[in-house]
């Protein structure tokens, strides 16, 4: 295919958002404006057809890739690879940001959105917690341990050791289930109940639990499972 330099103006994804916006351009098009320009056998519209093809089409399979990932395709090297994984990342921040415009923590769903657009596209399994002020306001957001595909282990230790570096009153605990499975596991209540006892200690409320994954969260609180 010939390079997009030769293609009608209109055609251009560049010129076309210019002319039409963004939202007019298709994944193919935004994609290959990052990419920039393509190489002696592709255009950057055909590397990025490649890419996302690779890809099953799908954006949030793309953004759970590394680096090295992307590079699998020929023609996308460590320089486009970067612009790529960072354009996904500030998305990622703009979307968690946006769920958390308001001071105080008022329900699951706002934490759960929050959490799903850190999380949810990770490759393995991180535990990280929430800590609140007096007025359920976040003051700090930290992954304490990551792990595999299949679990994390969490130190309650650790978490009070932070919680009160912190001067928390309260905390949210959260993990992501990259399997899909929003179902708890027996370790997870247990290390629920764990943290839950030991933060009584010091007067540290834990307000839930939740667990993310692309198809959803689940809340202990809004379960009951205390």
């Amino acid at each position: 295919m010939k390079p997009i330099k030769h293609w009608q103006i209109s055609d251009r994804p560049r010129e076309k958002m210019k002319r039409l916006g963004c939202l007019h351009l298709s994944d193919t098009e935004l994609l290959a404006i990052l990419i920039q320009n393509g190489n002696s056998k592709s255009s950057a519209v055909d590397l990025s057809r490649e890419l996302l093809e690779h890809h099953q089409n799908d954006l949030q399979q793309l953004a759970r890739c590394s680096a090295k990932e992307l590079m699998k395709v020929d023609g996308i090297g460590p320089a486009k690879a970067a612009l790529i994984l960072s354009a996904l990342e500030l998305g990622k921040r703009r979307m968690a940001r946006e769920y958390l415009r308001s001071e105080t923590i008022s329900d699951s769903k706002s934490v759960a959105h929050y959490l799903r657009a850190k999380l949810m596209d990770l490759p393995h399994e991180v535990f990280a917690v929430i800590f609140l002020n007096r007025t359920n306001r976040i003051t700090h957001f930290e992954i304490i341990s990551s792990g595999g595909m299949t679990g994390t282990v969490a130190d309650p230790r650790i978490i009070l050791k932070k919680a009160l570096e912190e001067e928390a009153v309260s905390l949210i605990l959260c993990h992501n289930h990259p399997s899909g499975n929003l179902r708890p596991s027996k370790a997870d209540e247990e290390i629920t109940h764990k943290i839950r006892h030991a933060a009584g200690y010091f007067d540290i409320r834990v307000l839930d639990h939740i667990i993310v994954s692309t198809d959803g969260y689940y809340s202990f609180a809004d379960e009951g499972n205390w």
